[in-house]
């Protein structure tokens, strides 16, 4: 691990952070050590969430509140989140193109990273690569998912703030009831509001909160905002800051933060099994001659799966494999040749020397951890033991 780079990052500097978040999302070798290390630096960042339909406008209603608060004198770092290839694992990052200009300020960094297949549109290196401009000193790290619809649930996973971009006329209400962000929604924001049906799309909006009951009693504001003018952009920077003073003041973002903690444990406890799994030797071989197998139908995935981590446990079939030994017992001759092993070389001590008649046995215990060894000497020629 670069201690450099760990010092780069706590100083804010460009191209350390930028460094910071390729390693983390290539998976390098010393991505763990580096998050390890400005874990302890996080936690002062706002984290803010834009998440929303394709075509709800929400580039641009990030790079016009970036801008706000760059004019507040507020350091910015944006986390853009693209589409990614199946096969390649590129994105677009498009979203990086869209705002070329505010990417030229040197107190706002913007990163575009691929989904690299996770459905919610959120990999877990976007989650690191919020963690390390939160430790870089940026005072609003913007995180904007791609547009994917019903995943975009997962960007509560990250965000201190989550803010849903609507759209009139585009039937966001029974978009909105399917993809569950009624629930997940912190701050609710109409964006295009020049548009016919804004009225309209506000009342359904306003229905459809009162339907949905938080657990924590927020009742999430709507904005209207027309972006491309840069009209609404400070009522939805009050709207935010009205949430984070409503978290602060109670237990609901110890919860939810609890909740957080629990998912990227979740998240980066899979991708290790998976590495582990992957890692043994011969496993990309096997994996590719599975998955020829699957795709010439010779086998089905499960059964490739259970191939590659082993045969599954049969819950009728009790545990075979010992858990626990109570004492091993060991036939000698002479217990008195025996104790000079197993007490004099090897340190163990003889607590307790008994003769067990009806066995025919005489029996020396010495205890080993939790368990111990039992010597067992034959009284007669007859004993089980002299055989």
């Amino acid at each position: 691990m670069a201690v450099d780079l760990i010092d780069g990052i706590l100083k804010g500097e460009t191209r350390s952070i930028a460094r910071a978040i390729t390693a983390v999302e290539n998976g390098d070798a010393t991505a763990a050590e580096l998050m390890k290390a400005v874990f302890p630096k996080t936690g002062n960042a706002l984290v803010i969430g834009i998440t929303g339909a394709p075509g709800a406008g929400k580039s641009s209603l990030v790079d016009k509140l970036a801008l706000y608060y760059k004019q507040k004198g507020d350091r910015i770092g944006i986390v853009c989140v693209d589409p990614s290839s199946p096969f390649s694992g590129g994105a677009i990052l498009g979203d990086r193109i869209r705002m070329a200009t505010l990417g030229l300020d040197k107190n706002v960094f913007i990163r575009s990273m691929a989904t690299r297949g996770n459905l919610g549109g959120l990999s877990r290196s976007t989650v690191d690569a919020v963690a390390i401009l939160d430790a870089a000193g940026f005072d609003k790290v913007i995180v904007e998912t791609v547009g994917v619809g019903q995943d975009e649930v997962e960007i509560v996973k990250t965000a201190d703030v989550s803010v849903v971009v609507l759209v009139p006329g585009m039937g966001d209400d029974i978009q909105a009831i399917k993809a569950g962000i009624m629930e997940i929604g912190d701050v609710f924001v109409i964006n295009k509001a020049d548009r016919e049906g804004v009225l309209r799309t506000q009342k359904e909006l306003e229905s459809l909160l009162t339907l949905a009951h938080r657990p924590d009693f927020w009742d999430p504001p709507i904005v209207n905002t027309v972006a491309t003018e840069n009209k609404g952009i400070e009522d939805l920077s009050t709207a935010i800051e009205s949430y984070r003073v409503f978290q602060s003041a109670g237990d609901a973002n110890l919860t939810r933060r609890q909740a957080i903690a629990r998912w990227r444990l979740t998240e980066v406890l899979q991708e290790r099994l998976l590495r582990d799994v992957l890692g043994k030797t011969g496993a990309e071989d096997e994996l590719e001659r599975l998955a020829g197998e699957i795709a010439e139908k010779k086998t089905d995935v499960y059964s490739a799966v259970e191939e590659l981590v082993g045969r599954p446990v049969d819950p009728s079939r009790k545990e075979t494999q010992p858990r626990y030994i109570n004492h091993l017992g060991i036939a000698t001759r002479n217990i008195d040749d025996g104790l000079r092993f197993w007490a004099d070389a090897l340190g163990l001590e003889n607590v307790h020397t008994e003769i067990v008649k009806d066995q025919k046995v005489r029996v020396a215990m010495l205890p080993i951890g939790e368990s111990r060894i039992e010597l067992l000497e034959p009284t007669s020629e007859d004993s089980p033991i002299s055989k």
